[in-house]
């Protein structure tokens, strides 16, 4: 996989999962260039060690 430069664009939904912490579910509008795709991300958060780690950054599909 080649490195792309992806610009965030937009918020388009958020929900939490609890679990040996809190997962952060976001999905998010991003810019590929000229092209709008929209992402998944899983951010994992464990406030008492204060970590903050992202666990997966997944394509959707284009918009």
């Amino acid at each position: 996989m080649q490195n792309v430069t992806l610009e965030y664009k937009r918020l388009l939904g958020a929900k939490t999962q609890v679990v040996a912490g809190t997962m952060h579910h976001l999905t998010v509008e991003v810019a590929d260039g000229e092209t709008k795709k929209v992402y998944e991300a899983k951010v994992l958060e464990k406030a008492w060690e204060n970590l903050k780690q992202l666990e997966s950054f997944n394509h959707l599909h284009d918009v």
